[in-house]
């Protein structure tokens, strides 16, 4: 018998474009990580104001706005296509901020410039990867696969983070890029082995037909169909009201809170990472036993509430152990809302779904944008307190609304 047959988590790898697709996702994952611990840090020090550094982790996020456009491309051009040109964009850009680097030339406005062009096409990258997962994995492996699918950006937020800041202590930032730039190409290999042939569904004729009326038809299926509704809107809140506080706005806790350092830096996204990889590693092995929807509204409470705590830590002592905590509950939130949406849309609609889901991502800038003139005003306990607050709320409010179809154990969205 074979290793994948006696380990279950192993099981999604016994299909073919898994197998590369989970080193490709890896990889993308581990540069983006680097990039970001690399550009937070310059934007933060070169401008010494945290609603710029608030801007940029905003920029990345740009093409949330037409995110359903791209599931319609894929829907269209196939996911695999639509993968590989995302991940030709990143190449690039790397490549660019190399040469900046390197000739001395790189500032603040450069940087937001190249963020935002990555911007438009960043978002949308994890989007392709569930679909992706979505159709070439059996049913019945779905959920150990997108486990192990979630695995690649914890894993790479570990490494990222640590890689990044240690090459750039080391060897600078032009050197860095390199390095980041040969993790590109790599990933961009690896992505050319993935997916299947692509086979026509029900109602891809209309997707050829006319993409406003398709993107009409994807929202109008999304707000129709209660499970889906509910996980879209929760999406929206986490992104807006959870991720800001421990996410982009860990630079500033670094530096202004805990004194650390960007090798500090590094080290928290590093705990927090591995809280969210051992949540998702847990799910690979175990995730069919439990009810997805029933999973994801209790864990976005209990985060909520850990943020609010973290909020007002003054010590890396305290506030290290609780984002691990933070972390292994987010993967219980996020992954069985992944799940959720892949398993109970009608395949025809899919890549629409998706891409609706993907606007919830725009939730991440819009709580920026909002979080950081808050933090200059009133301070980061007072901030996370009141996202976290008012996340609370709303996600009770979105499991009373839905309850039949969230807490049902009879529910679809609650089927093992």
């Amino acid at each position: 018998m074979s290793v994948i047959a006696r380990v279950p988590a192993l099981a999604p790898f016994g299909v073919r474009s898994f197998r590369f697709q989970w080193p490709a996702d890896l990889l993308t994952s581990w540069a983006f990580e680097m990039e970001g611990v690399i550009l937070g840090w310059f934007v933060l020090v070169s401008t010494g104001s945290v609603l710029a550094l608030a801007v940029f982790g905003s920029l990345q996020f740009l093409g949330t706005l037409i995110s359903p456009f791209y599931g319609m491309a894929g829907d269209r051009f196939g996911n695999r296509n639509l993968l590989l040109a995302m991940r030709s964009t990143y190449m690039v850009s790397a490549l660019l901020l190399m040469v900046l680097f390197a000739t001395g030339l790189v500032t603040a406005v450069a940087v937001f410039v190249l963020a935002g062009i990555v911007g438009l096409v960043r978002p949308s990258d994890i989007t392709l990867r569930n679909l992706l997962v979505g159709e070439t994995m059996p049913s019945e492996l779905l959920m150990r696969a997108m486990g192990v699918s979630r695995t690649t950006a914890d894993a790479a937020r570990v490494v990222g983070a640590l890689s990044g800041a240690g090459l750039v202590a080391a060897l600078g930032a032009s050197h860095a890029y390199i390095v980041v730039s040969v993790v590109y190409i790599v990933s961009f290999t690896l992505t050319l082995n993935v997916g299947v042939k692509r086979v026509r569904v029900l109602g891809e004729d209309r997707v050829s037909m006319s993409p406003i009326a398709a993107l009409r038809e994807g929202f109008a299926y999304v707000w129709s169909t209660p499970d889906v509704r509910a996980a879209t809107l929760l999406a929206f809140l986490m992104n807006f009201a959870a991720y800001p506080i421990v996410n982009s706005l860990l630079p500033y806790v670094a530096k202004d809170i805990y004194g650390f350092d960007q090798t500090g830096l590094g080290w928290l996204i590093a705990i927090y990472a591995s809280g969210a990889l051992l949540g998702s590693v847990i799910l690979s092995t175990h995730g069919a036993r439990i009810r997805p929807a029933r999973t994801m509204v209790a864990c976005a409470v209990i985060w909520f509430t850990c943020n609010l705590v973290f909020s007002w830590v003054k010590t890396p002592a305290i506030g290290e152990p609780l984002l691990f905590v933070i972390g292994f509950v987010q993967s219980f939130c996020m992954v069985p809302m992944a799940v959720i949406l892949l398993r109970t849309a009608d395949p025809a609609f899919r890549g629409r779904v998706m891409g609706v889901r993907m606007l919830a991502v725009y939730g991440l800038p819009l709580g920026l944008l909002i979080s950081g003139p808050l933090v200059d005003r009133l301070g980061f306990s007072a901030t996370g307190s009141l996202f976290s607050l008012v996340g609370i709320a709303a996600a009770l409010a979105i499991g009373g609304r839905w309850r039949a179809h969230l807490w049902a154990s009879t529910a679809a969205a609650n089927l093992r």
